[in-house]
């Protein structure tokens, strides 16, 4: 018998999955609980709290805890990085989340100088430019992440990838065009609690972690062309990664 919050939190994301409890269903509140698991009051709030903060569930005050309906977003690296996906004129992100809406929000292009971090992932020379791109997607009306591109000023610059609107297949179909036509990706990913700038963009409550990942598109010559720093709601995504023998 589940006796922590922990093991109380897993069984009931356990009945979850399994179909018990569907998505917008009300969960058992603590004093059910507290009756079902034989725990103290603490526990069994402690336990509602941690799947909320997971970004299972839900907490309207004054009427209970609810299994989050937004369904989690499938983010296939393989898939979406896929020159059949840019080439055809399609956006990467068409490949995570298919037909639901998806909205870009806060979007900002402008050039700048290099940062430090940038410089040395770009392979940069001192005092180098970038033309920089930042948004927010929202996807069914509920923002899921933050994106910032680096791309050298000197390769893209006076290109659609320096305007808004970067057109069909988005930076990676542009670049090709360009005669940089990214081959090779690397992605480092870690787990880390936002600040509080970030808990407010992303709409998660305070405690939620997010999954920082940071990717580098790489030339068949083996040049760096684009840094992407992307910032995800943890409870909104599930990560696919590929790999062949």
């Amino acid at each position: 018998m589940p006796e922590t919050a922990r093991q109380i939190a897993d069984d009931l994301r356990a009945r979850i999955d399994g179909g018990e409890f569907g998505p917008g269903a009300r969960l058992p509140g603590e004093p059910a609980l507290v009756r079902e698991y034989g725990v103290a009051k603490m526990t069994a709030s402690g336990a509602l709290k941690l799947l909320v903060t997971e970004g299972v569930a839900v907490s309207r005050p004054g009427s209970g805890t609810y299994v989050r309906e937004f369904k989690p977003i499938l983010r296939d690296a393989t898939k979406r990085l896929s020159r059949n996906q840019w080439a055809a004129g399609r956006s990467i992100w068409s490949a995570d989340v298919g037909e639901r809406p998806m909205e870009v929000a806060d979007l900002e292009v402008y050039e700048e100088l290099a940062p430090r971090w940038v410089a040395r992932a770009l392979d940069l020379a001192e005092g180098a430019r970038v033309v920089v791109r930042s948004r927010r997607f929202l996807v069914d009306e509920e923002p899921v992440q933050m994106a910032v591109s680096y791309l050298p000023a000197e390769l893209v610059r006076g290109s659609r990838i320096a305007e808004p609107d970067s057109g069909p297949g988005g930076t990676y179909a542009r670049l090709a065009e360009l005669g940089a036509e990214p081959v090779h990706f690397t992605e480092d990913l870690r787990a880390r609690m936002p600040s509080s700038d970030e808990t407010a963009a992303l709409a998660i409550l305070p405690g939620t972690p997010v999954m920082e990942i940071c990717r580098t598109a790489y030339t068949a010559d083996g040049r760096a062309v684009e840094v992407n720093r992307m910032l995800l709601d943890a409870g909104a995504y599930a990560l696919r990664y590929s790999f062949g023998s």
